[in-house]
């Protein structure tokens, strides 16, 4: 160890071998460690601050401000110095700020930006590579005349002179002042210099020799310049003022400018010298007529004069410069070069550009160039126009480009090249030039203007569900839902409208896409349909991997996701959100299926790129201002990819995790239009992109090299294979073309005529634009803008596939009264017939002359009506389509329209005037009104009679009139229930008032529609669901089932003719949705995948008392944070002498009284040195022994084999116990910090021996260790609160799953190597006992809880559940009550078992209830495991004490049979089993008694591995006077009698609750003090009763902590923790404690000085709880060593210690008794 230094600040690190690191300080030593203790130092290392350190092969070298460079060897011992202050350009000052020492080299790097290089041979000879100014602005900068020669001048007080053809300084000085600008003379002989203090100064260019200084103003000098005569030099300053000099008169001034009002900032003279002209800080332009000053205003005179330099910011030739609507000054230099008409600009952004010159409109094109970091401060071009010069401000940094024009060798492959610095242009952002614009397609302006935004959406349903338990009254229930179920059958509809690129062929040959929410997998041959369900809005984007087996799907949202599904199994692989905002409108996988590409629909349209199945972001950037369309792959480069959009084509490669960019180069190929689709040829060079005019571009790398034109109007859609392109466009028309571009083989008209016999469907007009094209399997795939997927045959016949609406909102739904046809009516003005039979098609369709927004059938099926958004209807007849007639008597919309039942002779139109109006069908007129609605009509619905009307208002009023009049009635409920209404579509009254969520308003629920049995209300709504209620829906929020696949609103739902069928339409997703209805005989197989399970609480299968201890277990109070018990009393140190009660001392008791305020200790006096001891003292090095006792009671599957089942594992209080089953012995882990309560064991091979185990704490943390080192491998938190309650491993053993103790009970996946998240979802709102990952897979796991059961799949960063399926389970009774599940295994074929509460198992079939096992126990099923080398599963449960039945069960795979194994064959007590785990023909128990038992598998042999208290606290504790023996009591009833030599329980018995216990003198006898105040004497031998008396009501105790002797025992400000127990030696000079802070300690007696101090003997770990019902004792051996000092133990389990017994004679055992009920011993 080193003597004791002041620490000085460190400023550079080194690292050395073997955990050596060195450092190097402000004072200039050299710090060296070992690990994190300071070894040795090296003081003076150099003489100042140290700021650099590197280390090499051969030693180490440090830099630091004495100038000074030393060389070390490996040892840190010095082998060479080189002072580079006194080397030939070296100087004073000099400072070392970087180092670089490889083989004979060493790099330098100083404060005034010099690289320097040293041989080390050659110390002596450094040699300059690189200089720059030094630290303080850079804005001085002038170009010299006639040479390749320019000047710089900073506030480093330098002026240097470069070279731009060797790159060097040719010469610098150093000035007594900070230099801001320069300028050469005519010849460039002289150079002016002006100064920050208001002097200029004139040095001689050759040897840069003052010629003049002269100071005439105060403020600084901005510019200067010489005259192009030669013979003036203007000198401009910040106070206004351009002072002219004569030259010839040695710099006599000879005039002065004035007139600006601000500063001045640029200067030019005119060709003749006569003129000059100035800007200013107030954009002042100015002109002055030279060498008087003379302030010129006559404009002609101004406009005739030519100037010689132009180097400012204002005037109409630079107008351009500034971007439109600005008027700002971050523009800080210029310089034009007239020939090339072209002038460079600087400005505060850090970028260099170029613009034509003169350039007379705002916002003109540029190109910008990059390198400076802050703004760039002046520009200039050299001599010859062929170099630019640019100074950096805060960057201090000299940048010199060359300068290409237009048309010069190799200007365009330079800006290719990323070293340019050309990164970009906004050339499309201006509008400067009105030739440029073309004209405007109207599609493409619609789409560009859609807006994906939602007032609600299916995010808020949570939301609504939390205001719907608020707003329940207390006692208050729910109607129950529905048994019956639908299931998705057809969508009708394909988004084609504004989305691209989204229709793909399958591996299998099936066809990919999507409407409204639902992706779609269309089997061609069958014409059936499968759906990916699991979006929750609008999919906007769709694109296939390469293998072709698993589609990226992109949706609108708030937090919109991305979802990656199988097209096979439907399931989902990854779900990637938290990127985007508003919406995800373009993806695309990479060439190698690993990456995949995604855009936002923010402002910025981000980019992000994901490794998919990790569900982590990779890169990420903005993409462009406007709207992005397609994002590609180059499917030959990993890392390039392609974005085309509005006015953009972009070219990126990623770089780690961000990008560069190039954006296309046109040149004079074309012009830049909307690109619309790209896609790659057979080269990685080579792409191609459609654009709005109609071309397809061909790019080679960034460079546009052709055009050829491909269609009239937008080219949308291009796709290419091996042999050649394909491509669609606005005009209908799909083209095929050659591998080359360059021949257009074949085109193909999409028209009526062209379609096949037998199609299925037909176009609503001819040349639809295609907006998605693709090739495969000998076959053209087409979708359309008009929402048409068709089949195009290479020879020509195209098949429609499939179809829906167009885009606009979609409202009008009716069914046929006798056939499975549907009507529907929608904004795209078309009126179409749909077959909802097997053949799913579009059977006939009418263009309408407006927007359709209602549609009825007549009674007979031969008409229909529709009411259009313009206030019109119209009758049509169903064969002909034609118009049978019409009228328009309303001006808004009309909202529903209805035909009288049979014969149809009434017509009720309802309108958003308020009105309904009633028309007589056969004498064609209006006959009646029905008035009195305060707002707009949304329902109308007919009794059965034709007679009355029952109508719905926005106003949520539901009216009622006479037919046909339309005279207004009032009807009852009771009478309304009674009427036999012809059809139900109304969604107000009190038979429909469950299905509004709360906080609703009447336009969240759209549409209802009763089944003729009058069982099932369908209801459609804001939200995007499909409900189903069982009717009536009396009472505020009944329950229901919900249905996804619309995405936004629903608008409208109907029951077929037979009820078999419901359709559904959604508004905005404009699709067409058909959901089966179960028959009659099968209706109560399933209930959907959308079952709401939420139930009441009565209705969990029943009562069990130990589940619902579990279930409401608090464990908030029990965490560790400070000590929680309280206690009443007085302090010892603040009692008086008078005798007082002894202070009541219980868990969580009320708050204590006040206390007094502690005394001040008297002046002078000095707490207790503590030195020497003649007692036994606690041996320096204890160890934790055993532990007698088990966590079962509130735990569960927290037991388990390990070592090939020589070990078994387990946790008791904060310990993890491994125990030798031969032996006995046990091995402990503790690193925890409180009470563990789950525990699981890693059964991967390569991970054997792994143990989880997981507590309870704020944080809680989960500890992931060795069994057979006992070491941390990985420590999981920061997800959860309160505490972890399950935690189970993978069967790769990569994962861990847990489950918190928090309100939403979070279930969380982790990375455990790593410590990362993988990913999180709330689990359920009531309480989770177990998940458990299924023994086949990493990515999908079940929970089971408080009625729960729930399916998950780890999707990417995302996990999804599934809700069980109740089904009938083959009991011919539908299940509709979901039970409390209590414990989880697994079968093959993807079954599921979980145990419930009533004592049956479910046995699920993937989410779907297959059959029951009933009454696999007596009671509730806590335990069950699953073998994973035969399949045999074991369960535990609660089993009265039987011979023949058993708490322990062996079942086989199938869970048919099975073998019991008793624990007990008698007895009172319930067995109660929380944990089994089985290996080679044992099975370990676990119980809720806290014991641990194997049972063998042959003959049912019973071995107690682990006994401890059960239940309840411990607070009796005695040791035997001459035995290693010691007894214990506890409020679980039992007296218990334990060996200590043997680590055995010896002998238990039943007295009840006791509070203490002590032996006689002789050990024959023990008294037992209970906690009802009664006091039993037993007979030690055998524990038999002598005898029992009662003489207090209070329980009996036996603690002492009070006395003036044990004042010292208290510790300072301890006014929640307090000290529980006291024993004094058998010698009398050692006092033993046990406290609250679940420490033992140990004092000298008498303890008469307050707050003794003393030296803590640490135990490795402190588990900090306050359990109010577990107990524990803890014994401790004191070795042969003794210490002199006090020390204080601190419980393995940190809780309070509550009893102390007197130290053995023989043993030398301290018996402690703490709040657990383990039994510890420690040597």
């Amino acid at each position: 160890m080193v003597k004791l230094v002041k620490f000085r600040p460190v400023l550079c690190l080194g690292f050395g071998p073997e955990d050596t690191t060195y450092s190097g300080t402000l004072n200039g030593d050299v710090y060296i460690w070992k690990g994190n203790n300071l070894d040795r130092v090296i003081q003076a290392a150099h003489n100042g601050a140290i700021f650099t350190l590197d280390m090499s092969e051969d030693g180490f070298v440090t830099g630091g401000k004495d100038g000074v460079v030393k060389l070390w060897d490996s040892d840190f011992k010095s082998i060479s110095s080189i002072n580079l202050s006194n080397a030939p350009e070296g100087y004073k000052g000099l400072c070392v700020r970087s180092v670089c020492w490889r083989g004979d080299r060493v790099l330098i790097g100083t404060q005034d930006s010099e690289i320097f290089e040293v041989a080390v041979r050659e110390r002596d000879k450094p040699q300059c590579l690189v200089q720059g100014h030094a630290e303080g602005e850079l804005w001085a900068l002038a170009v010299h005349p006639k040479k390749p020669i320019f000047v710089t001048g900073s506030d480093d007080q330098t002026l240097r002179l470069w070279s731009m053809n060797n790159f060097e300084i040719l010469s610098k000085t150093t000035v007594d002042q900070k230099i801001r600008s320069c300028g050469f003379d005519l010849e460039g002989s002289q150079i002016a210099l002006g100064m920050m203090d208001g002097s200029f100064m004139v040095l001689r260019s050759r040897d840069l020799s003052e010629v003049v200084h002269i100071k005439d103003r105060k403020e600084v000098i901005h510019e200067l310049k010489y005259s192009p005569c030669g013979k003036f030099l203007a000198v401009a300053s910040n106070d206004n003022f351009v002072d002219i000099y004569s030259v010839e008169q040695r710099y006599k001034q000879v005039g002065t400018c004035s007139g600006n009002s601000s500063f001045i900032t640029h200067i030019d003279w005119s060709d003749d010298s006569k003129y000059l002209q100035t800007n200013s800080g107030a954009a002042e332009r100015l002109f002055f007529r030279m060498p008087n000053g003379k302030h010129v205003t006559n404009r002609d005179e101004i406009t005739n004069i030519h100037w010689y330099s132009f180097t400012g910011v204002l005037g109409p030739e630079v107008n351009g410069i500034w971007e439109k609507y600005t008027d700002t000054n971050d523009i800080n230099a210029t310089d034009a070069h007239y020939k090339a008409e072209v002038i460079v600009t600087g400005d505060d952004f850090g970028l260099v550009k170029l613009f034509k010159f003169p350039s007379l409109k705002k916002g003109a094109k540029f190109r910008k160039y990059v390198g400076h970091s802050a703004h760039v401060t002046n520009v200039r071009f050299s001599h010859d126009k062929m170099r630019v010069i640019s100074t950096g401000g805060a960057d201090h940094a000299v940048f010199q480009w060359r300068f290409l024009p237009e048309g010069a060798v190799g200007a365009d492959d330079s800006l290719a090249d990323p070293q340019s610095g050309y990164v970009d242009s906004n050339s499309e952002e201006s509008d400067s030039d009105v030739s440029d614009i073309g004209e405007v397609d109207s599609d493409l302006e619609q789409e560009k203007q859609v807006s994906y935004d939602r007032l609600v959406g299916k995010e808020d349903a949570a939301t609504l569900k939390k205001m719907m338990k608020e707003e329940m009254a207390s006692g208050q229930k729910r109607k129950r839902g529905p048994i019956e179920g639908i299931k998705l059958q057809y969508v009708h509809g394909y988004r084609g409208y504004d989305c691209r690129n989204n229709l793909f062929y399958t591996q299998t040959g099936e066809v990919v896409y999507h409407v409204a929410a639902a992706g779609i997998i269309y089997n061609r041959d069958k014409n059936t349909q499968r759906f990916y369900t699991e979006h929750t809005d609008d999919i906007l984007c769709l694109c296939i991997h390469p293998l072709k087996d698993i589609v990226a799907t992109g949706q609108v949202g708030r937090d919109p996701a991305v979802h990656v599904w199988d097209t096979e199994t439907l399931k989902t692989s990854s779900i990637l959100k938290g990127q985007h905002q508003r919406g995800v409108c373009a993806v695309d996988f990479s060439g190698d299926g690993k990456k995949l590409a995604s855009v936002g629909l923010d402002d910025n349209h981000c980019i992000v790129v994901w490794d998919w199945r990790k569900g982590e972001k990779l890169a990420t950037t903005r993409g462009h201002k406007d709207k992005i369309f397609v994002i590609k792959w180059n499917p030959y480069d990993q890392n390039k990819l392609v974005t085309v959009g509005v006015k953009h084509i972009k070219f990126w490669t990623q770089a780690g995790g961000g990008f560069t960019s190039s954006r296309g180069t046109f040149g004079n190929v074309a012009k830049l239009c909307d690109m619309l689709c790209v896609t790659f040829g057979k080269t990685p060079d080579i792409c191609y992109c459609g654009g709005s005019d109609g071309n397809v571009f061909i790019w080679n790398d960034v460079t546009l090299k052709k055009v050829v034109k491909a269609h009239e109007g937008p080219l949308f859609a291009m796709h290419s294979l091996d042999k050649g392109f394909v491509t669609g466009g606005k005009d209908g028309v799909v083209g095929l073309w050659d591998d080359q571009f360059e021949r257009c083989l074949k085109t193909y008209g999409i028209k009526n005529n062209a379609i096949a016999q037998g199609s299925r469907g037909m176009l609503i007009k001819d040349c639809p634009a295609v907006r998605a094209i693709v090739l495969g399997h000998g076959k053209i795939l087409v979708g359309t803008k008009n929402g048409e997927i068709l089949e195009v045959d290479k020879g020509g016949p195209m098949n429609i596939l499939t179809q829906g609406h167009m885009e606009g909102e979609l409202w009008g739904l009716s069914v046929h009264p006798h056939k499975d046809i549907c009507a529907t009516v929608s904004d795209d003005k078309t009126l179409r017939i749909w077959d909802l039979s097997a053949e799913h098609k579009m059977i006939n369709f009418k263009v309408l002359k407006q927007a359709g927004r209602c549609v009825t059938f007549s009674s007979d099926g031969k008409f229909l009506a529709v009411g259009l958004k313009d206030g019109s209807f119209t009758v049509i007849s169903l064969d002909t389509m034609d118009d049978v007639t019409s009228f328009h008597h309303r001006k808004e919309e009309i909202s529903d329209i209805k035909f009288s039942p049979d014969p149809s002779k009434y017509l009720a139109v309802a309108s958003h005037d308020n009105f309904v109006d009633i028309y007589n069908v056969n004498a064609q007129k209006r006959v009646g009104t029905c008035k009195g609605a305060s707002s707009y009509i949304t329902h109308v619905d007919w009794d059965k009679s034709g007679k009355i009307l029952m109508v719905n208002s926005g106003a949520k009023e539901q009216l009622f009139f006479e037919a046909p009049r339309g005279k207004r009635i009032t009807l009852k409920n009771a009478e309304i229930e009674k009427i036999e209404w012809d059809r139900w579509t109304s969604v107000l009254g009190a038979t429909c008032e469950g299905v509004w969520p709360p906080k609703s308003d009447v336009t969240d629920v759209n549409a209802a529609c009763l089944t003729k049995d009058r069982q099932l209300l369908a209801t459609a709504d804001d939200f995007g669901f499909v409900k189903l209620f069982q009717y009536p829906v009396k009472g505020k929020f009944a329950k229901y089932k919900k249905y996804v696949g619309h995405s936004a609103h629903v608008t409208n739902v109907r029951w077929s003719y037979d009820d078999n069928l419901l359709v559904s339409v959604g508004g905005a997703d404009t699709s067409v949705m058909v959901w089966k209805h179960g028959s009659a005989e099968n209706r109560t197989t399933t209930c959907g995948d959308s079952d709401d399970s939420d139930t009441d609480s009565e209705e969990e299968g029943g009562y069990d008392s130990d589940v619902e201890r579990e279930k409401n277990m608090d464990y908030g109070s029990k965490i560790y944070v400070n000590p929680i018990r309280e206690k009443e009393g007085v302090k010892p140190h603040l009692q008086e002498s008078v005798e007082l009660d002894k202070p009541s001392v219980s868990r969580n008791a009320t708050a204590p009284p006040k206390v007094q305020r502690s005394e001040v200790v008297p002046s002078g006096s000095k707490r207790k040195k503590i030195t020497k001891v003649s007692v036994c003292i606690i041996a320096e090095d204890l160890q934790l022994e055993f532990i007698h006792g088990y966590r079962g009671f509130d735990s569960r599957n927290n037991l388990h084999y390990v070592n090939d089942g020589a070990d078994v594992v387990f946790h008791a209080a904060g310990a993890g116990i491994v125990q030798n089953i031969a032996s006995g012995a046990q091995s402990f882990y503790l690193g925890h910090t409180d009470d563990i309560i789950c525990l699981d064991v890693n059964q991967h091979p390569k991970f054997k021996g792994i143990i989880a185990t997981g507590q309870i704490g704020n944080p809680p943390s989960v500890h992931i260790w060795s069994a057979a080192t006992k070491k941390t491998k990985s420590i999981l938190r920061g997800e959860h609160s309160k505490g972890v309650c399950s935690v189970v491993f993978s069967c790769t053993g990569k994962y861990v799953l847990t489950v918190g103790l928090e309100d939403d009970h979070k279930v969380v996946v982790w990375r455990w190597q790593e410590g990362s998240k993988v990913a999180s979802v709330p689990g359920h709102n009531q309480r989770i006992f177990r998940a458990e990952f299924r023994p086949d897979s990493e990515s999908q796991f079940v929970t089971v809880g408080v009625k729960h059961v729930k399916f998950w799949n780890v999707a990417g960063s995302e996990i999804v559940g599934k809700r069980g399926i109740l089904t009938d389970a083959g009991t011919g009774t539908q299940i509709s009550r979901l039970q409390t599940m209590l414990s989880v295994a697994f079968g093959a074929g993807n079954l599921t078992y979980t145990g419930a509460m009533s004592g049956d198992v479910y046995v699920w079939k993937d989410h779907t209830l297959m059959r029951l096992v009933q009454k696999a126990h007596t009671g509730p099923v806590f335990t069950m495991f699953t073998t994973l080398r035969d399949g045999l599963i074991v369960t535990g449960g609660k089993e009265p004490p039987s011979r023949e039945n058993g708490p322990v069960k062996l079942w086989d795979q199938e869970m048919k049979r099975c073998r019991a194994f008793p624990l007990h064959e008698s007895g009172k007590k319930l067995d109660v089993v929380k944990s089994v785990c089985r290996t080679k023909g044992k099975i370990l128990v676990g119980t809720k008694e806290n014991d641990v038992i194997e049972v063998g598998e042959k003959n049912g042999t019973i071995q107690v591995l682990v006994a401890g208290h059960a239940e309840g606290e411990v607070w009796g504790l005695d040791q035997h006077p001459s035995s290693p023996r010691f007894l214990t009591a506890s409020f679980d009833g039992t007296v218990r009698l334990w060996d200590i030599s043997t680590k055995a329980l010896v002998a238990k018995l039943e007295v009840g609750p006791a509070r203490s216990v002590g032996f006689s003198a002789d050990g024959d006898m023990i008294a037992v003090g209970l906690k009802n105040g009664e006091f039993i004497v037993l007979q030690t031998n055998g524990l038999k009763l002598w005898g029992r008396k009662r003489d207090r009501s209070g329980s009996i105790n036996d603690v002492s902590t009070l006395g003036q002797e044990v004042i010292g025992i208290w510790p300072k400000d301890s006014s929640n923790g307090d000290v529980n127990c006291a024993h004094l030696s058998h010698q009398g000079k050692a006092l033993a404690t046990g406290d609250d802070f679940g420490y033992v300690k140990l004092f000298e007696f008498p303890c008469q000085d307050k707050h003794l101090m003393l030296p803590m003997l640490d135990l490795h770990m402190m588990i900090g709880s306050s359990s109010v019902q577990v107990e524990m004792i803890a014994v401790f051996l004191c070795g042969s060593v003794y210490r002199s000092e006090f020390r204080k133990m601190n419980h393995p389990t940190g809780y309070s210690v509550t009893c102390m017994a007197a130290i053995m004679e023989t043993f030398r055992v301290v018996i402690s008794v703490v709040s657990v009920q383990y039994i510890l011993i420690v040597h």
